[in-house]
């Protein structure tokens, strides 16, 4: 999958000789703003059994890679495969503010519909409000919060349900 942006941004999916540098910029990105996980380690394998390149849509820019979303199914379940979800979504700091997060999510969105789903979901923190605002941006609705979901550095965070159609 390809598509060009402005700033010759190329949108593609992963391939296995992404593995090292998709896990160094998710490291990187990596925040209490937008991560519930511990911190990844400074050496490892992004792509294993449960996260596959094909799961991946990679942002280049200028030859390097700038950003990734991944997505699967929302659950294993046969009566929801209509249903995708973003599991990860991440944008190199000197590549923000220049569309790349908001070109990889309608890439996705773009690439299941054409797969032939009909509902994209996500999962975000409350308190990430640029990851919010770009998912408004981008369609996605509030269907749902979990009130003090996790507590991240001390503070309860609320875990903020979002899904947008992909039939209108």
């Amino acid at each position: 999958m390809s598509a060009m942006a402005p700033n010759d941004l190329t949108i593609r999916t992963a391939r296995t000789g992404d593995d090292a540098p998709l896990a160094a910029l998710d490291r990187a990105a990596w925040s209490t703003l937008s991560d519930v996980s511990p911190r990844p380690p400074a050496v490892r394998d992004l792509f294993d059994e449960r996260h596959t390149p094909d799961q991946y849509l990679v942002a280049e820019l200028a030859g390097g890679i700038v950003g990734y979303v991944r997505n699967v199914p929302a659950t294993p379940l046969e009566a929801n495969r209509h249903v995708r979800q973003i599991q990860g979504l991440a944008v190199a700091r000197e590549a923000r503010g220049r569309g790349v997060g908001r070109a990889l999510v309608e890439a996705v969105c773009e690439a299941v519909r054409a797969a032939g789903a009909r509902r994209i979901t996500l999962r975000v923190l409350g308190h990430n409000t640029p990851a919010r605002r770009l998912y408004e941006a981008c369609g996605f609705r509030v269907e749902g919060v979990l009130p003090e979901e996790f507590l991240l550095d001390g503070t309860y965070v609320d875990d903020v349900l979002m899904g947008r159609s992909l039939t209108t």
